[in-house]
């Protein structure tokens, strides 16, 4: 037959062990082969493919390390060994020769996996795009496209289970009329071999081609493969989003299999520096989501693949395995770090812990750090707020990413020379995961105990656009890690002794466009362990309501954000900068003032408004202070000054 299966007892059997694969049980897939052959050494230059012949046992060491890490299917060197992509090396006659070869490379490792530990393991056939333009925007047809894949598939199922592969993974498909001509070529040359088509995605989630995730769900669905999903892209957020959008449109499994981020260039190297753990996080959410395939791409390795097979573990372990992952986010609390120490109760944390335990209002107002050294301005007033009893101050860390002083040496200074409790915002911008642990370890040891976790504004806002960002987490990976800091834990789970005791904090934003997508992000928050919100400027209560009223499965304290403007143009800005929901009623009362002394009343008079309606429903405000008026933040809270005779 086409595909070399036959009807034996033996190949019955394989199949059906197969198919076990597409039944919705979680499986864990391996990660990189290129990034682990270049970090062995071989350049980019060379053809990887071709090491199945010159250098198999390099290849077959890698394959056993992804199996001695806990993956379940592991793909072949495969990637580009079709016809289109060998020509460039001047290997386009070893087409076959170089796919046999991948295919018993990995089948060896899994024999001797099956044999040494009695786990089972399965080799996907790995078939990635052809690296030219099809018509009608290239010069090669649909034809000649489907042709080549079937010549490369042809070669991987040779002998059928057992001998060839038992899986074809047609994978980082940037268009959806090329994935067709692989789909069609797998059915044509192995119609019994199972198929998982992955495509690719920008940063919005679209398919390269321009088609959404729902539109190549629904292609991929009618095409008949076995499982579809999304695979490499910029990291695995974008993989989660992805996921979710597919997954209401089709019933097929789905696959997911992301970067390690997006790569960085360091001294000549192209490094991907999100980490396993944070990866193994997503892993949770993955599944959640609705993905049964998961595994990594360009810049994971077998660390990568452990961290997510303990995460996988961990979740059999959790009452109802995986099917509790699949409950909406609103019907889950935050999971418990297994960790022998306890964290104090929130009440017992700080003094806004404390006030959010007990259900009071609290006041904060903020007080950007100095573009210098001098913080005299910032204390003072930070003083004078606390004199007339505002609860904490908040200190963003370099807002609009400007070089500004640490929030964190503000924070101490304030804390230190005034005595009011400060809550530190800390942004993921600037920070590798070592940077992270560091800080916050720093910053609980003397004395910060309320820490506002943000991913934090691009480089490309600021006064240095050509700054690298690091990004290594978001903000939600960063809840995690200070949650697990709370429990005695850093970030490879080994204890640190006791708890750094954070009342933990995030923002929300009730006026963006796409609310759906900051409704998840808050339930991940939520579920990763926050205990009180902060929104952005709210100048609209519909907006505000139409949040609580989404939140409401998994709300926590919301502190609503006030912002008393200055000017029209301080208004302008924050509509079409910020993107900020603006009234045009408030657009028009700052606008119909004649004076800056008028309009900064105005200002106030409106922040005032939108504290009085507000105020019912959220637990409490933060004020900014634009252009570091102190006073004017007092106003808004209807605080002043007492007079002594």
């Amino acid at each position: 037959m086409a595909d070399g299966l036959n009807d034996s007892k033996d190949s019955s059997v394989a199949r059906a062990a197969v198919n076990r694969l597409f039944a919705g049980n979680t499986v864990l897939c391996d990660g990189a082969m290129g990034t682990m052959l270049y970090a062995r050494g071989i350049f980019i230059n060379r053809c990887y493919d071709e090491l199945n012949l010159s250098q198999p046992d390099l290849v077959r060491e890698i394959h056993a390390e992804y199996l001695q890490a806990g993956a379940e299917v592991i793909e072949t060197n495969t990637f580009g060994a079709n016809s289109f992509r060998l020509e460039m090396h001047g290997l386009k006659d070893k087409v076959r020769e170089i796919n046999l070869a991948g295919v018993k490379l990995a089948r060896e490792c899994v024999n001797q996996i099956r044999e040494k530990q009695a786990s089972e393991a399965f080799v996907a056939a790995a078939i990635g795009p052809l690296g030219v333009r099809l018509e009608p925007l290239g010069k090669v047809g649909l034809d000649e496209a489907r042709a080549a894949f079937a010549e490369q598939i042809r070669a991987q199922v040779h002998g059928g289970p057992g001998v060839g592969a038992d899986l074809l993974v047609i994978e980082t498909m940037t268009s959806l009329a090329e994935a067709e001509q692989a789909v069609l070529a797998a059915r044509s040359v192995a119609p019994k071999v199972p198929v998982i088509v992955m495509m690719t995605v920008d940063e919005e989630g679209n398919c390269l081609d321009g088609s959404s995730a729902e539109t190549a769900a629904l292609k991929l669905t009618e095409w008949g493969v076995d499982a579809l999903g999304c695979n490499c892209s910029a990291g695995p957020a974008t993989v989660l989003s992805v996921i979710e959008r597919m997954r209401p449109v089709t019933d097929k499994p789905l696959a997911a299999m992301p970067n390690a981020g997006i790569p960085r260039a360091v001294e000549g190297r192209t490094i991907y520096l999100t980490s396993p753990e944070y990866m193994a996080s997503f892993t949770g959410k993955l599944v959640k989501a609705g993905a049964s395939i998961v595994g990594g791409c360009c810049g994971t390795t077998p660390s990568y693949t452990r961290a997510m097979k303990s995460r996988l573990r961990a979740l059999d372990a959790m009452e109802g395995g995986v099917q509790v992952m699949q409950q909406s986010a609103a019907s889950k609390a935050a999971v418990k770090p297994e960790s022998k120490v306890e964290p104090p109760p929130l009440a017992k944390r700080s003094k806004i812990g404390a006030m959010i335990a007990a259900d009071e209002f609290v006041t904060m107002v903020e007080i950007v750090p100095p573009k210098g050294i001098n913080c005299t301005k910032e204390i003072d007033g930070a003083e004078m707020l606390h004199r007339l009893g505002v609860d904490a101050i908040n200190v963003p860390d370099s807002p609009r990413a400007s070089a500004r002083m640490s929030a964190q040496s503000l924070c101490v200074q304030i804390q230190q020379h005034v005595g009011i409790e400060t809550i530190l915002h800390y942004t993921c911008r600037d920070r590798n995961v070592l940077s992270i642990q560091s800080d916050l370890l720093g910053a609980s040891s003397i004395g910060l105990k309320n820490i506002l976790c943000l991913t934090g504004d691009p480089p490309k806002l600021g006064n240095y656009p050509n700054a690298t960002a690091v990004f290594d987490v978001d903000a939600i990976g960063l809840v995690n890690v200070v949650h697990n800091l709370n429990y005695g834990l850093d970030i490879g789970k080994n204890s640190i002794g006791e708890s750094t005791g954070f009342t933990i904090s995030v923002a929300a934003n009730p006026g963006v466009q796409d609310m759906d997508q900051e409704v998840r992000r808050f339930a991940y928050k939520v579920e990763a362990g926050a205990e009180f919100a902060i929104t952005q400027p709210v100048f609209d209560l519909r907006v505000l309501e139409e949040f609580l009223r989404r939140i409401e499965g998994f709300r926590i304290p919301v502190i609503a954000g006030i912002w008393p403007l200055t000017s029209l143009r301080n208004a302008e800005f924050m509509k079409n900068d910020l993107r900020v929901s603006m009234p045009e009623g408030i657009m028009a009362r700052m606008a119909a003032v004649t004076t800056p002394e008028a309009a900064r009343a105005e200002g106030v008079k409106i922040a005032q408004e939108m504290l009085a309606e507000a105020r019912p429903m959220v637990q409490g405000v933060q004020v900014s202070a634009p252009f570091g008026r102190y006073s004017v933040a007092a106003d808004v809270l209807g605080l002043a000054e007492i007079e002594v005779a």
